[in-house]
């Protein structure tokens, strides 16, 4: 794999884009888990094991998912900046640098339409589609980006097969689970996709802390 580095003005530019997407990756993946709790906390009998995450999305306080929802989005747009920038140049990077801004694009749309967790069926209802959407390209995203990642860390791309397992395997589940209990598989499901956009994080600081030794 060629390295993306060209020059020592370069490098500099460089080493501080990859450690800001990252940066910006972990901090945005700590917003939808801490949008999670506290909405969870704060909307009125929320039960986190039956009701799922649209359900706090809608209503007096769907601000707090919502804001959420659009820090988890700006995580997978800086993955998106940052694989970018870091390119393996292959085929399966690019693909999944394009279901990271598919992804971020969904996020950004389930947190405007407010149009689940009220019963809204006004207009064209499109969240069922968009989860099918998230299902889809998330399993894309973990299979596609592990190669490229492991000519960092083989570790990273051990992750990266692992999430791919845990969603490839519970996302068909989801759809047929009771709804007394599709609230707990959701939020499970949520964890599988932070942990890789983490450590799709800490691997673009990684290779920025790799270039500062260079130096």
């Amino acid at each position: 794999m060629s390295h993306p580095f060209h020059s020592d003005s370069d490098q500099k530019r460089d080493r501080h884009l990859l450690l800001g997407a990252g940066g910006i990756a972990i901090f945005g993946s700590i917003c939808l888990l801490v949008g999670n709790i506290v909405g969870s906390m704060v909307v009125p009998n929320h039960d986190w094991v039956a009701d799922t995450v649209s359900d706090l999305a809608a209503g007096k306080y769907e601000i707090i998912q919502d804001v959420a929802l659009y820090g988890y989005a700006a995580a997978l747009i800086a993955c998106a900046l940052g694989a970018a920038h870091f390119h393996a140049h292959t085929l399966r990077w690019n693909g999944g640098i394009l279901s990271l801004a598919i992804l971020a694009a969904s996020v950004i749309v389930i947190g405007a339409r407010n149009e689940y967790g009220d019963q809204d069926s006004d207009g064209i209802v499109i969240h069922v589609y968009l989860v099918y959407v998230l299902g889809v390209f998330f399993t894309a995203l973990f299979v596609l980006m592990a190669q490229g990642m492991a000519a960092v860390d083989k570790s990273f791309a051990y992750i990266s097969y692992a999430c791919a397992m845990l969603w490839g395997a519970g996302a068909p589940i989801f759809f047929v689970l009771p709804t007394n209990i599709d609230g707990a598989f959701e939020r499970g499901l949520g964890v599988v996709t932070m942990v890789w956009v983490c450590s799709f994080g800490w691997m673009l600081i990684t290779v920025a802390r790799r270039a500062d030794a260079r130096t």
